[in-house]
């Protein structure tokens, strides 16, 4: 008989806990109460509680959330706009331009329909670097995501807030506004050491840590880039960075594709975090990321898809099978990658590479309600031997069906809850329109 009250119970799958010993339950059950998970285990666990909701996994993976560890959620305005092109050809003569045309009212439509893409497609945490970012967080916070946020730092004048003087002052209101937030936090985001002096950067650093605030930004992305910098600079990104004392466990770098040997000891040995985005760095033809090595010198490492413009989905799902075939085709060695870890980099690693390890990433009592379903009835989906290798390999954004962050459902059975995606589709038609070349 039940005796305990449950805000939500998601029930009847197979419960994959990512857990430091890999628990699972088949069939099994989580409960949630307050936001937070108040129990996992076999099925017969649900009948002690009532729930004021309960969401049916149909036999399906019950399991964490998936992490967008880097993103550029507004850019899905700018998805197809400029493609085949280099990284600088890329931004300087296409995105930069295009960004100029954009205002607040457009930046909340882009983020909302790269919402709506990442809500469909399971991912319920991500961090996310752009223009207008407060507008960026507030449709976050409407929509119920958890997130980093940050607000892009620059040399030049911010087409937001001018120059950067204003740049850091927002940041550090920013900062301040969502101090406390239950899903959302601000980091000191300055765009990249190309695009960044050496005096921009001691700035970040020092509101950073005036304001206990973690620091991302794009690092080592291209050899042009490493090229440029240690012409400017008479060192290499890592070396200039860590010069400038940014290199610490404070900072989340994006990308870090040309990293050698020692830089890759060294970003292990200072706690330096990375988000590996295959599938953009793929496009932009910037290379491949050295993640094994990365892996076993410890560096926490966690997936991004980058931003729409240069991927062209925001599918975590899709970036972990490019993650998974990518590496083993480049070194001819079909055991690098493997099904678990780069599910891991989705998930349970991402939220590491994140800071938020021992808040989500893991279905465990005690730790944050993000989680979602996975129906695995479709035929791409069947037989299922090995549900890891399931989901890096063949599991498509269409195969989500609930999804829940704080305890709170997003989507169940694939309608969206927080987000008119019928409302949306005609916002982004007008938008597309004022920034079309």
């Amino acid at each position: 008989m039940a005796d305990k009250s449950a805000d939500l119970i998601i029930r009847d799958g197979l419960v994959l806990t990512l857990d430091s010993a890999g628990t699972r339950f088949n069939p099994g059950c989580v409960v949630v109460n307050r936001g937070r998970i108040e129990a996992v285990g076999p099925e017969d666990l649900a009948e002690g509680y009532r729930a004021g909701e309960t969401l049916r996994a149909g036999g399906g993976l019950i399991m964490p959330g998936l992490i967008n560890c880097h993103t550029h959620a507004p850019m899905t305005l700018f998805r197809g706009l400029a493609d085949d092109l280099p990284l600088g050809t890329w931004l300087n003569e296409h995105i930069f331009p295009a960004e100029a045309k954009l205002d607040a009212g457009l930046v909340a439509v882009g983020t909302r329909l790269a919402l709506a893409e990442m809500i469909r497609g399971g991912v319920t945490c991500l961090c996310d670097m752009y223009l207008w970012e407060d507008t960026v967080a507030r449709e976050i916070d409407r929509a119920g995501l958890r997130a980093l946020v940050g607000e892009v730092l620059y040399d030049f004048p911010s087409p937001h807030y001018g120059d950067l003087d204003s740049g850091l002052a927002f940041t550090r209101d920013f900062i301040a506004h969502y101090r406390g937030h239950d899903r959302i936090s601000v980091l000191v985001m300055p765009h990249a050491l190309y695009t960044c002096s050496p005096g921009l950067l001691e700035r970040a650093r020092d509101l950073a840590g005036e304001a206990g605030a973690d620091v991302h930004l794009h690092l080592a992305e291209t050899a042009e880039e490493v090229s440029q910098v240690e012409k400017a600079q008479g060192a290499r990104p890592v070396a200039h960075l860590d010069r400038l004392g940014l290199l610490n466990d404070r900072l989340l770098a994006a990308h870090g594709v040309h990293f050698t040997d020692p830089e890759i000891a060294l970003l292990a040995e200072r706690g330096v975090r990375v988000a590996h985005c295959p599938e953009s760095n793929m496009k932009l033809a910037s290379g491949l990321a050295r993640l094994p090595e990365l892996l076993a010198a410890g560096v926490r490492v966690g997936l991004g898809t980058d931003g729409a413009a240069s991927n062209n989905d925001l599918s975590l799902l899709g970036e972990m099978r490019s993650c998974a075939l990518i590496h083993k085709a480049a070194r001819l060695d079909p055991t690098l990658a493997d099904a678990p870890t780069v599910l891991g980099l989705a998930t349970s690693a991402a939220a590491a590479a994140l800071g938020l390890g021992r808040e989500t990433g893991s279905l465990e009592a005690g730790k944050l309600a993000d989680l979602i379903v996975i129906d695995t009835s479709a035929p791409h989906l069947s037989p299922l031997y090995r549900p890891e290798s399931h989901l890096v390999y063949a599991a498509l954004p269409s195969d989500v069906r609930h999804s829940v962050v704080g305890g709170r459902v997003l989507m169940a059975d694939r309608e969206l809850r927080t987000i008119d995606l019928a409302a949306l589709r005609a916002e982004v038609a007008r938008a597309a329109e004022k920034i079309r070349p």
